[in-house]
Formats: structure tokens, C-alpha cells, sequence
């Protein structure tokens, strides 16, 4: 069972994909849980998603480690499949109980009440290529499923 959801082919076009994804995951995470790059910090997301949001405090919890922990195990290439999975779950949430509100586009003009779907769904897109196809090459998942 391991074997299989490490697997992955030596393919750079996965190794981009899984990277642009943890990137812009990892930064995120940071944002929440190390208030990096202007972000609240684990205390002050926490506040936000329970109080705000109304996310019960296990769900928030794992959200900001999806974005986090997912973002470092996709930049190194750690459990792909796993990271990818937890960040698609985390946008489909997102994408239902606050963002298809908003309508498709990001709120560039600053005219709508907040941000559309669109780079959730690119965000889930991303994840299901990792899901399904592995983290590629130069990745632990490669190196340890050879």
C-alpha cells in the first residue's frame, strides 16, 4: 500500500506542477502558521476561523496544516499524494462555504464582497495532477519508490 502511494515516474513536468503547488501552499501555511509574509500567525488564524468563520477548532487546525505541512511535503516531494489530497480538500472547502459566493473571478477591482473561485480551482487542478500522478522526479517519493 506504501509502494503505491509513493510511486511516481521520473517525469519534470509533476516536479513543476508539485513545486509551483508547494510554494504557493507553503507561503500561505506561513502566513497562518507563523504569521510569515504579513499573516496572523497560528493564534490569530485560529481566532479568525473559530470566531469568524465558525470552523470548529479541529477543522481549523487541520486546514493550517494542510496549507503548511502540505506546502513543505509538495516542495520537497515528501508523501505528494497525501499533501496534495489535504490542500484539495482544503480549497473545496473554501471554495463552498465562502468563496462560489463571490461568483468565478478574484476581486481585482475590489468591487465584489470577497475573492472568486478561480485560483481555488487551479489549486485543486494542481492537486489532482499530484494525486494521481505522484510527485515526479527529484522528490523523496521518487527516491525511496525506486
Amino acid at each position: 500500500m506504501f509502494r503505491k502511494l509513493i510511486s511516481t515516474s521520473n517525469d519534470f513536468t509533476l516536479t513543476l506542477v508539485r513545486l509551483v503547488l508547494g510554494v504557493v501552499f507553503f507561503a500561505h501555511g506561513a502566513q497562518k502558521m507563523l504569521g510569515w509574509f504579513g499573516g496572523d500567525g497560528f493564534h490569530g488564524t485560529m481566532v479568525f476561523f473559530t470566531q469568524m468563520l465558525h470552523v470548529p477548532a479541529p477543522l481549523a487546525f487541520l486546514a493550517i496544516c494542510a496549507e503548511f505541512f502540505g506546502g513543505l511535503g509538495l516542495i520537497v516531494g515528501l508523501l505528494g499524494r497525501v499533501a496534495a489530497f489535504g490542500i484539495l480538500v482544503n480549497m473545496l472547502v473554501a471554495v463552498f462555504t465562502v468563496h462560489i459566493h463571490n461568483g468565478f473571478f478574484a476581486n481585482w477591482s475590489g468591487q465584489q464582497k470577497g475573492e472568486g473561485i478561480e485560483y481555488h480551482l487551479l489549486a485543486i487542478a494542481l492537486g489532482l495532477v499530484v494525486m494521481i500522478k505522484g510527485s515526479g522526479a527529484l522528490s523523496i517519493d521518487r527516491a525511496f519508490s525506486e
